[in-house]
């Protein structure tokens, strides 16, 4: 546990530059309260499933309300099921949520008002499934049992309703694919999620808006009598 507290703290040091000490860390990160209670909590749901049956309600109560607690302290509501990897950040934190059968890599970074949901009633894997070196921006949602692959960044308040493949960038609602390839790599690692590609219809109504502007001065031209 204690090897777990310094890898978080280590990754909050790297991604945050805002961060001046580990007290900082201890008493104002709430992302790191919720993900360290969660480990916590994940670890005992999981030794849960295999006691008895008539002792498994009582501990998934306790860990259920455990977890609220968590919630209400720190505004991040995380599902004692979700399966989280290493270097897990969640900058600022506020509104995050994360769903039961939510699984995620390594190395990814959410920021505030994310949602990873579900979009099924039935008792099934319902959430999405992230990969590793991943950045959500601010608001986006990622919803229903759906795959992001490595590398891939999705844009604030884009929502996610498709299988996204690797090395890609998603924008909209709902989210579009524009292809980064290896670019994106550097832009992950460096954190910047605002180094995203413009959204294609946006782009393609612009340039639609300029040709439209040049037929109309061609036409204004036609119709003005040339000056002997």
């Amino acid at each position: 546990m204690l090897g777990t507290l310094r890898e978080e703290i280590e990754n909050i040091y790297k991604k945050d530059p805002a961060c001046n000490s580990v007290l900082e860390i201890f008493f104002c990160y709430s992302g790191f309260h919720a993900i360290t209670a969660h480990r916590f909590f994940h670890k005992l749901w999981i030794k849960n499933l295999g006691l008895l049956s008539f002792a498994r309600p009582s501990l998934k109560f306790f860990i259920r309300i455990s977890a609220h607690i968590t919630k209400i302290l720190t505004g991040i509501e995380i599902h004692p099921a979700a399966q989280i990897g290493k270097a897990f950040f969640i900058d600022h934190g506020a509104g995050v949520v994360i769903g039961e059968t939510t699984i995620i890599g390594d190395n990814v970074t959410i920021y505030q008002g994310v949602t990873l949901g579900g979009v099924s009633t039935k008792k099934e894997k319902r959430h999405p499934t992230l990969g590793s070196n991943i950045i959500v921006g601010a608001g986006a949602k990622i919803l229903g049992n759906i795959s992001i692959g490595d590398y891939v960044q999705v844009g604030a308040n884009s929502v996610v309703i498709k299988d996204i493949p690797a090395y890609s960038t998603v924008v909209g609602i709902p989210g579009r694919i524009v292809k980064m390839n290896g670019e994106l790599k550097d832009a992950i690692n460096n954190l910047e999620h605002n180094n995203t590609p413009p959204d294609f219809i946006e782009a393609t109504l612009q340039a639609m808006g300029e040709r439209i502007e040049e037929l109309e001065n061609e036409l204004r031209k036609l119709k003005t009598p040339s000056s002997l």
